[in-house]
């Protein structure tokens, strides 16, 4: 077999909320959009990236003195010369601190599967398994076939997290090996979806359709952001779309927004565009939940 590769940010084991079970998440680096409450702003560039930790960071100097390109910036500012750095990591290995991060590593999808076939013990006992994730994994849609495939020689249930924007070719490549996919639908007006994602959503849609007709187990995702996707308008006109489908399309789980990816955005010196927005209560997720509800979806809130 081939062996593909995509560049991994984290491996991170023993998830719960990136489908049933106990599962293993892998990130996989690049996304088509730009949604302004990412809270993974290190998976929206395909590239490896280095990010600085200012809190961490004792002035030893010692980045600085392994850098052989000159792109560390001297004092107790932001440290890294983004115009010279190339992602080599040197500086991150010389670090005694961790005040300095490599996000991503190229991995071949045979590493990869190495590594998440560990936790299998924890899959067979919970009916868990394999999540790809990120940004957005069918990018690399070679890499996930080739490690679902690796997955299902090991009857290691499969799951793929997707914002829906990639060629309708990149499903039915991955289509055969998938056992759920948890699809986000962000926003209806194509308008709204362009100012706050970067994209339309007509491919976002018509991949959804396609892939509910084609029979796969898609539970639909909504980051809940509020003042942007909790508005009246848009639960009925998303709770019209997905009973379209029938009972096939039916199901979705509300993400409530939260500020947790704050310290990566300064980790990589980018502004953080939704710094005045904050989380809804529990009273005003739950108001939400129940106007799903009244219009027939079967609507759950990820914990």
């Amino acid at each position: 077999m081939t062996t593909h590769r995509a560049t991994i940010t984290n491996i991170q084991g023993y998830s719960i909320h990136d489908g049933p079970g106990i599962r293993t998440v892998v990130f996989i680096k690049g996304c088509p959009l730009r949604c302004l409450w990412c809270a993974n702003p290190e998976n929206l560039t395909a590239s490896v990236q280095i990010g600085f930790i200012k809190n961490l960071c004792k002035t030893c100097g010692r980045c600085g003195k392994t850098c052989r390109y000159d792109a560390i910036i001297p004092g107790e500012g932001y440290r890294i010369n983004k115009d010279k750095c190339v992602s080599c990591g040197d500086c991150v290995d010389a670090c005694y601190y961790d005040a300095l991060v490599r996000y991503g590593e190229l991995k071949t999808a045979e590493e990869t599967f190495l590594q998440v076939r560990k936790d299998k013990m924890f899959y067979d006992s919970s009916g868990g398994g394999v999540t790809v994730s990120s940004g957005e994994p069918l990018l690399n849609p070679d890499f996930v076939y080739e490690l679902f495939s690796l997955c299902k020689n090991e009857a290691i249930n499969t799951c793929i997290e997707t914002c829906g924007y990639v060629p309708q070719k990149a499903f039915e490549t991955v289509l055969p090996v998938t056992d759920y996919f948890l699809y986000d639908i962000k926003l209806i007006d194509p308008v709204l979806h362009k100012k706050y994602t970067g994209c339309d959503n007509e491919l976002i849609l018509e991949n959804a359709r396609y892939l509910v007709k084609s029979g796969a187990d898609v539970l639909f995702r909504q980051p809940l952001i509020p003042g942007i996707n909790d508005t009246d308008d848009n639960i009925q006109r998303t709770s019209e779309f997905m009973l379209s489908f029938g009972e096939g399309g039916n199901r979705l789980q509300l993400m409530p927004y939260h500020r947790a990816g704050t310290s990566k955005y300064n980790a990589l010196n980018q502004p953080y565009l939704l710094e005045d927005i904050k989380p809804m209560s529990a009273e005003q997720i739950e108001t939400v939940q129940n106007k799903y509800t009244e219009y027939g979806i079967s609507c759950s809130i990820s914990k």
